[in-house]
């Protein structure tokens, strides 16, 4: 079944990702260079927040209209992580100010897609 209609699957699912694995590649690059997480990486991340919270607006939006994830437990666990991710991240990372800091930005941006792809297959296995 796909996830055509899903209020999780779309543009917005699209850049979040996108934006998420380029702060990643930022956040190596300065690992790899010893060097702590930068202003770039905190703006990346917050501008990541900002998108998984437009995420999480459109998810209320459809379930305030009568839509239903397929997976209520998983879906809301799901988000409710998606949301938390890049604040944990950026508070890890200002409490670590040395190439570790980076390292934990670069985790967290790498793990933020597979959640982003998870709480789309959660919203579609009764079909969104």
């Amino acid at each position: 079944m796909t996830a055509t209609g899903s209020p999780v699957d779309g543009l917005l699912a699209t850049v979040a990702i996108v934006l998420s694995l380029l702060v990643a590649a930022w956040a190596l690059v300065a690992a790899l260079r010893h060097r702590a997480p930068d202003r770039v990486q905190l703006v990346g991340l917050g501008v990541l927040e900002l998108a998984l919270l437009g995420l999480t607006v459109l998810a209320a939006l459809a379930l305030g209209g009568g839509e239903r994830p397929g997976e209520p437990g998983a879906f809301f666990g799901y988000l409710v992580t998606l949301v938390c991710l890049p604040p944990l991240a950026a508070v890890l990372a200002r409490m670590e100010p040395t190439r570790w800091g980076s390292a934990i930005v670069c985790a967290v941006c790498l793990v933020t897609p597979v959640v982003v792809v998870r709480l789309q297959q959660t919203w579609e296995v009764l079909g969104g």
